[in-house]
Order: C-alpha cells, then sequence, then structure tokens
C-alpha cells in the first residue's frame, strides 16, 4: 500500500540576481559580477557569500557586495 504526503511548503518562484562585488585575492581585490538564482535579494547575497567562500576558502570579510539587482 503506497502512502504519498506532501514534503514541505510549495515551491517559491526563483529570480535571477546579479551580485556584484570584490573578493580579496592574494595579489589584491578582483572584482566580480555573478548571477544567481534565489527567492529574494538577502538570499542571493548569502549565496553570493557562500560561492565565492567555498570556491575560494574566503572568509565573509574578505568579500565585499555591492550591489544586487534584478
Amino acid at each position: 500500500m503506497a502512502r504519498f504526503f506532501r514534503l514541505g511548503t510549495p515551491p517559491v518562484s526563483m529570480e535571477t540576481y546579479t551580485v556584484s562585488g570584490r573578493w580579496q585575492a592574494r595579489d589584491g581585490w578582483q572584482s566580480f559580477e555573478t548571477e544567481i538564482q534565489a527567492e529574494n535579494e538577502d538570499v542571493a547575497t548569502e549565496h553570493a557569500y557562500a560561492e565565492f567562500g567555498s570556491r575560494h576558502g574566503l572568509k565573509r570579510t574578505q568579500i565585499e557586495i555591492e550591489g544586487v539587482r534584478a
């Protein structure tokens, strides 16, 4: 006998945000601009911190977010 359950909340519509800023590299600050799909600007900012932190081994203090736009 199979049972089906709803899991969590319904999916939220994702929007594409462009996050720009700079990160601290070995030879100075490097600019970046990346597109991230997220629910809102705050989530897009958090994803940018997580992505650059994991990709380059950076802490949040080594990443400066200058702007987020839809």
